[in-house]
């Protein structure tokens, strides 16, 4: 807290300097603000109001990604996004837990279920598998996050679809710095440069994060850089994305049992200090985006990525597991080189009096990892377990049309034709752990199509249908069922059939509703088979359903006061009963899928007082019952937290100067913030911290 306490002084001298001296600017008239049309593009790929889609589709802008907050979680701007649940592990070495309508729960570490995207560019790789630390929030614009079937149409995403953008440099040349400083040891520093240089408009970014952990053993520094080019090229536009992320050593206190929980929430397992669990992640990307018109209906974009990924992660296994001649060990070593291409054509058209617009387009992804084991001899790497290559290409060619039938009634339909190739090389033979190379082909066609009616000129109903899936990953593939060697090549993709109906409305300027009605049948979800020695292993359950309701609100109510509400209700249960396990355990028929809160509920209130550049804000969150596996045999309890947040502004000719404190949990509420699913150990809790604080500044100058 001394650089919390020394940031605070800071802020005050800044705001006594600026106000007192009479050098900033009169702020603008007070007028009454607008909600403006919500564009997204995630839906159709070309820029549109969300109103007019068949699309359960929200729009986080930057203000609401950045203001008060440190920018370094998603979870901190996407709580507000219904049907999305963001569960803070408090374990920068497992990254956050994001589920769309419940797909993703399951995740023991990274994102998967869900699509992540970053300026065109995908941040998932071929096989499902996503790390959303690899997002930069200090330079975005915009995050999109859409739902439901139309989310097949970028491809292995079942569940959603979170894409990123970032912004644009400002018109003229401007240096922005930041700081931050809070509770458990946090700090974080940032520098941005953006402008215009003739035709060349850039943005640069670079930060660094570091946390002491609110629990024992769970330390942090996370180095990030983010840079984007735009400059016409021919008749088009060229883009060049550039980003880094260096995340050395970071401590893995693992999850901890009830008794645990109960006795200190703060501290680490104690086999997370016997074997130094711990994960080190570096990744370098390169992106190039190109779009150029082809006459005044005709739109091409190509794209191109590559990049490279090491992850080095320790393991918690007993040193007898680890022995037997089929273990991995408990060292991971993995070395990622991934690439792909993407060529989409849009062209728009009328039919007769109606607009009509129809893309097309071909995806090819392609990963390969290098994947090592070795023994962990108590936080040193030992003898060589494992010894592999492989390779995951993702093959897809799309189709999408949106057309305006009638005044009052618009169509959009489409197709997404993918083949997800898996082929494993295995180099570590012995006695015991014979040769396992082997290969698989997953390959599926999901078509989409929805409806909107404008009821009213503020008011469209909608609805969808269509299909989705999701391939395992290759964490999914790695262990065969009973301790057999190999890839598990017998796992099935799950295949989903989603309706959904929905309102959206406006009241009048200052108002936006939003509500969806949801249902999912899946057949062979992906569950946890069994969890041993550090082996989890997978199988194929039979059906699922996921039903539920989303509700958002968004308002300005005068005299200064904003107003935002957002809430799920999610009931996600299996329909079929199933075996997993050894010895076999049964689970029944109407068990709830674990990972999956039974509600979220997200509500803020803001007030601003724009003559004197200050503001204040209160957040209410509230997360339902949370399963921790397929039994049923134990949850989290449901809880419900407040944070308090104040802020000003000051503003010269040139320059800009924010301030803001923020206090979490205010209450101080002891409870659960995330659960490791079907844990063999059973440890599934991961607790959250109690009352913290974080105090920030922000300082921009123009020249």
């Amino acid at each position: 807290m001394k650089l919390a306490r020394s940031l605070f002084f800071a802020c005050s001298s800044a705001l006594t300097v600026c106000v007192g001296s009479g050098i900033a600017q009169q702020p603008p008239p007070v007028t009454q603000p607008v909600l403006l049309p919500e564009v997204v593009t995630s839906a159709t790929r070309t820029a549109r109001d969300s109103f007019e889609l068949p699309v359960a589709i929200d729009s986080v802008d930057k203000h609401a990604i950045q203001e008060d907050k440190p920018q370094v979680n998603l979870s901190e701007a996407l709580n507000r996004v219904p049907g999305i649940a963001l569960l803070n592990r408090q374990n920068y070495a497992q990254d956050l837990q994001i589920s769309s309508r419940g797909f993703g729960a399951r995740s023991a570490f990274g994102v998967r279920g869900i699509r992540l995207i970053a300026d065109g560019i995908p941040a998932t790789l071929p096989d499902g598998q996503a790390q959303a630390a690899s997002f930069n929030l200090g330079s975005a614009e915009r995050i999109e996050v859409m739902r439901g079937p139309f989310s097949s149409l970028y491809g292995n995403a079942a569940g959603g679809v979170i894409q990123l953008f970032t912004a644009d440099g400002p018109p003229e040349p401007t240096l922005s710095g930041s700081l931050f400083g809070g509770s458990y040891g946090l700090y974080k520093g940032g520098l941005q440069l953006g402008g215009q240089y003739g035709p060349l408009n850039y943005i640069l970014d670079a930060s660094r994060f570091h946390i002491d952990g609110y629990r024992a053993h769970s330390t942090t520094t996370r180095d990030q850089s983010n840079a984007k080019f735009k400059m016409p090229l021919q008749s088009g536009v060229l883009t060049v994305l550039v980003n880094t992320l260096d995340q050395p050593e970071t401590q893995d206190p693992l999850g901890l049992n009830r008794a645990q929980v109960i006795a200190n929430p703060r501290q680490a397992d104690a086999s997370a200090s016997t074997f130094n669990t711990r994960k080190s992640v570096r990744q370098n990307q390169l992106g190039l985006v190109y779009d150029v018109a082809l006459g005044s209906a005709d739109k091409l974009q190509l794209k191109t990525y590559l990049g490279d990924r090491q992850v080095t992660q320790y393991q918690a296994i007993p040193l007898a597991a680890q022995a037997a001649a089929t273990s991995s060990g408990a060292v991971v070593d993995q070395d990622f080189g991934y690439e792909g291409v993407g060529l989409r054509w849009t062209r728009n058209v009328r039919t007769g009096e109606r607009p009509l617009t129809f893309s097309t387009g071909l995806d090819y992804d392609r990963m390969a990892q290098h994947r090592k084991g070795y023994l962990n001899n108590n936080g040193r790497s030992g003898a060589l377990k494992r010894d592999e290559d492989n390779t995951v290409t993702n093959t897809a060619l799309y189709g999408q049309l949106e057309w305006k039938f009638a005044s009052r009634w618009t169509a959009s339909a489409g197709m997404r034709h993918s083949r997800v190739r898996f082929d494993s090389k295995d180099y570590f033979i012995v006695p015991g752990n014979p040769n396992d190379s082997g290969g698989v082909n997953y390959s599926k066609t999901t078509p989409v199509a929805g409806i909107v009616f404008n009821a009213a000129p503020a008011w469209n109903v909608y609805a969808n249908l269509g299909r989705g899936f999701e391939t395992p990953t290759l964490i999914e593939l790695a262990y065969r069922p009973g301790g057999a060697t190999g890839l598990n090549l017998a796992l099935q993709p799950a295949t989903s059939l989603h309706k959904e109906i929905g309102v959206k409305g406006k009241l009048g300027n200052a108002a936006r509703v939003g509500f969806a009605l949801f249902h999912i049948d899946t057949s062979d979800e992906i569950v946890v088979n069994s969890a041993a020695g550090g082996r989890t292993d997978f199988k194929n359950a039979s059906k699922t359903r996921r039903e539920g309701v989303e509700f958002a609100l968004e308002s300005y109510l005068g005299a200064g006061l904003e107003a935002y509400l957002a809430y799920t209700w999610l009931d996600a249960r299996f329909t079929q009963p199933f075996t997993s396990g050894t010895p076999a355990v049964t689970v029944s028929s109407g068990n709830h899928l674990p990972g999956v809160p039974a509600y979220t509920l997200f509500g803020e209130l803001i007030w601003r007082h724009a003559a004197s550049g200050f503001h204040t804000g209160l957040e209410m969150r509230a997360n339902g019952r949370v399963w921790v596996n397929d039994v049923n045999g134990a949850y989290a309890d449901p809880y419900t937290i407040g944070n308090l947040r104040v802020g000003f502004e000051q503003r010269g000719k040139r320059w800009r100067l924010t301030e803001f404190a923020r206090v979490d949990n205010v209450t101080a509420r002891q409870y659960v913030g995330s659960v490791i699913v079907a844990d063999g150990n059973g440890r599934f809790y991961e607790p959250a911290p109690g009352r913290n604080y974080l105090l920030g500044l922000n300082a921009q100058l123009n020249f």
